[in-house]
């Protein structure tokens, strides 16, 4: 019996290796269907554009390829972090980030990352605020959180007891839905008896970002 390898000559076989690869390389990313291909907006007196990365043959940032870190402490989280929190997506985000661009002052979107992981890259418009700077158990200072608290999120302390009427809608996140430090930001706020329907979170974080080819800003 030929075998079929057999019945394809060598100036055939180099033929095909020779062919070009059906390349998509060009078409458009579009964020989503509303939002065409890009989200611009200043904020912080720096211009900053939001868009998916144009190159289709674009692979993640080998930050966000591993598949298997170590579980503690980094253990998959729920979908649901606590009651009243709602859980949210790259569109919410970029949605929230852009009317804080817009002049939105009842928002904050929060990366609670340490500064090492910020500096290697985060969604444009947060502002960092690492989950240690909230946490006593880490070293925080009641005068330092109180700072945060009244500066950032605009609570009011009123005979030693907060008064949250005001405070600030909160969009976190931090590397994914592997990672402990929004989660841990998130639950220290609510601690605090900060108002859980004034938290969203972005579980999907950085991994998610990375993974739709979302713009990222370095401070």
């Amino acid at each position: 019996m030929t075998h079929i390898k057999n019945l394809i000559t060598p100036v055939a076989m180099a033929a095909l290796i020779s062919m070009p690869m059906a390349s998509h390389a060009g078409k458009p990313v579009n964020i989503d269907g509303d939002l065409g291909m890009a989200v611009s907006f200043s904020h912080g007196g720096k211009s900053h554009t939001i868009e998916r990365n144009q190159d289709n043959d674009n692979t993640i940032n080998p930050d966000f390829a591993k598949t298997s870190r170590p579980c503690p402490p980094f253990c998959i989280q729920p979908a649901i972090l606590a009651p009243g929190i709602e859980t949210i997506a790259e569109i919410e985000v970029i949605n929230y980030v852009k009317a804080m661009a817009d002049g939105d002052d009842s928002i904050l979107v929060i990366d609670s990352r340490t500064p090492a992981w910020v500096t290697k890259g985060t969604i444009p418009g947060a502002v960092n605020i690492p989950w240690t700077a909230l946490s006593p158990a880490k070293g925080a200072d009641p005068i330092s959180i109180g700072e945060i608290m009244e500066d950032s999120f605009g609570a009011n302390q009123l005979e030693g007891l907060w008064d949250y009427s005001s405070v600030k809608t909160l969009v976190m996140f931090c590397n994914g839905m592997w990672c402990g430090q929004s989660p841990n930001n998130i639950k220290t706020l609510l601690k605090f008896g900060y108002p859980a329907h004034k938290i969203k979170w972005y579980r999907g974080g950085m991994q998610s970002w990375n993974v739709l080819g979302l713009s990222t800003t370095k401070p």
